[in-house]
């Protein structure tokens, strides 16, 4: 979910196919929401996406981070808070409990309000600063802290300096607090990716510069946690098969046409993303017709050192 803005300078309109075709193009929906300024839309989010937030893939690291009544947590990259109620039904059963949402699209942040999280702002991973209102509301002094600081499915897209989101982390948890997160990890999405660097490349663009995410390994990973003060308790990398509802096109169109292919027009995303759909469909579809990706999920957790 996002927690960086995108790169990317204005919203666009992009041409879509059906899920297991890419013949021919199909005009936006009406009712589909326009992105907002950071490329993100909440509702084609949760159209195309729901399986980031459903309960099989989220069970794992909420586990981890096992929420306690009474805590006060920050979900980086809340997007439209599906998880952070979850978390929120646990904390508040001992008062003081709560869960502060912050995500960097403002589509998503109205959306995370509409579904019933009452306090999230909008404001960039990179450049974490939460807003004096919630420390007021939140408690005084060392209260006005957080237990624990949670992230699903957000700091892959936080490349541009992912130290200086693990140094805003560490600025608003209590001595001691933790950091628990999961996010893609190395070999994440391979084959579509090398399918989106080749389609960029052959187009005479050096894909590196484009592509919009951090995929490290847990080696990369643990020393950047020990540079940014915090000492990890859990790192796993875990691969999962993550079936596509919406068909690969959808996927690409959510989450690369607004980022990886930002500086192409929408005639020419869209033969691109349909070039990715047919070099990936030996990989990526079954003889039923079902698209899935193989994802490799990127698990930790992590103490502020003392």
């Amino acid at each position: 979910m996002p927690a960086t803005r995108s790169p990317r300078t204005s919203p666009r309109t992009s041409p879509h196919a059906s899920p297991n075709s890419t013949a021919g193009h199909v005009k936006r929906e009406e009712s589909e929401e326009l992105p907002d300024s950071t490329g993100w839309s909440a509702s084609l989010y949760n159209k195309t996406a729901s399986f980031v937030y459903s309960s099989p893939f989220v069970a794992p690291v909420l586990d981890l981070l096992n929420a306690q009544p009474g805590e006060k947590i920050l979900d980086v990259g809340c997007g439209s808070a599906e998880v952070s109620l979850d978390i929120q039904r646990v904390v508040s059963q001992q008062s003081g409990g709560v869960v502060v949402g912050m995500d960097a699209s403002e589509s998503m942040i109205v959306k995370a309000k509409g579904n019933g999280l009452k306090h999230a702002f909008v404001c960039d991973a990179h450049d974490l600063i939460v807003p004096d209102e919630i420390y007021a509301w939140i408690g005084n002094g060392s209260d006005a802290r957080f237990d624990a600081a949670f992230s699903n499915a957000t700091l892959h897209w936080c490349k541009r300096d992912p130290l200086a989101v693990l140094q805003g982390v560490k600025s608003v948890l209590k001595p001691e607090g933790r950091f628990v997160a999961e996010m893609g990890g190395f070999m994440n999405c391979i084959g579509v990716r090398s399918a989106l660097y080749a389609a960029v490349r052959s187009r005479g663009y050096d894909p590196a510069l484009y592509d919009p995410w951090y995929f490290p390994s847990m080696e990369d990973y643990v020393k950047l946690l020990v540079t940014g003060g915090f000492e990890p308790t859990h790192m796993s990398l875990t691969p999962r098969i993550t079936p596509l509802p919406a068909g690969l096109f959808e996927w690409l169109r959510l989450f690369a046409r607004n980022s990886f292919l930002r500086i192409f027009d929408d005639a020419e995303a869209a033969k691109i993303m349909e070039e990715v759909v047919e070099n990936c469909r030996v990989d990526c579809q079954d003889a039923g017709g079902n698209w899935a990706m193989t994802y490799m999920r990127l698990r930790f957790s992590a103490v502020l050192k003392k």
